[in-house]
């Protein structure tokens, strides 16, 4: 046995490295999980900005409710092109209004943004046409760490505060239990290490 390990020291490391890693995974999946989100709390801002690319709904709910609760007076939903020759703010405005929210809560964006970073460059110049120097930046939770570095990066002298609005399949510490958590994590761990990488 002890020749054989002399042998194959590799396969004793291996062995071990399984040991620890099957009994910590939840330990090392949450964090990996907890790295994505940097949810803040909101603030009196100049006004709310919600994201694309959330088809439950959840983002546009979260922002109806910040107004609602006087952090903004408006909520700007942005909404790229290509849903059903639609503007995604086109479909997310009308479903948080069929939740109870008033019409003028919110304000489209419109733009043909294919990823977080071209949807920054397409709505921060409409911010500073509004002379907006403070946002509170709603989006999923997973999306808050790679949309907030991207949206300050992009909008130098705004104040930029990111604001999560929940995910019906990814939690930080639950996220490999069920198959859309698992391919959020996946996917947007590839779109920070992308991102990381300049792509």
């Amino acid at each position: 046995m002890f020749r054989f390990i002399r042998r194959f020291p590799w396969l004793l490391a291996a062995a071990v490295i399984l040991l620890v890693g099957f009994f910590t995974y939840t330990y090392w999946f949450t964090a990996l999980g907890n790295y994505l989100v940097l949810s803040e709390h909101p603030v009196r801002a100049d006004a709310i900005v919600v994201l694309a690319g959330d088809f439950t709904g959840n983002r546009v709910v979260t922002a109806g409710k910040l107004v609602r609760e006087g952090y903004a007076p408006i909520a700007l939903v942005s909404g790229p092109s290509g849903a059903y020759g639609m503007y995604e703010c086109d479909l997310a405005i009308p479903f948080a209004v069929s939740k109870g929210f008033p019409v003028t809560y919110f304000a489209r964006l419109p733009n043909d943004s294919k990823s977080t970073a071209s949807e920054s460059q397409a709505i921060v110049p409409e911010l500073r046409k509004k002379h907006i120097s403070t946002i509170d930046l709603v989006t999923s939770n997973f999306h808050t760490r790679r949309a907030g570095r991207i949206f300050r990066a992009a909008a130098p002298g705004i104040e930029v505060h990111m604001v999560s609005a929940p995910d019906p399949y990814f939690t930080p510490d639950g996220w490999w239990k069920n198959r859309e958590g698992r391919k959020t994590f996946l996917l947007e761990w590839a779109k920070t290490v992308a991102s990381w990488l300049g792509m």
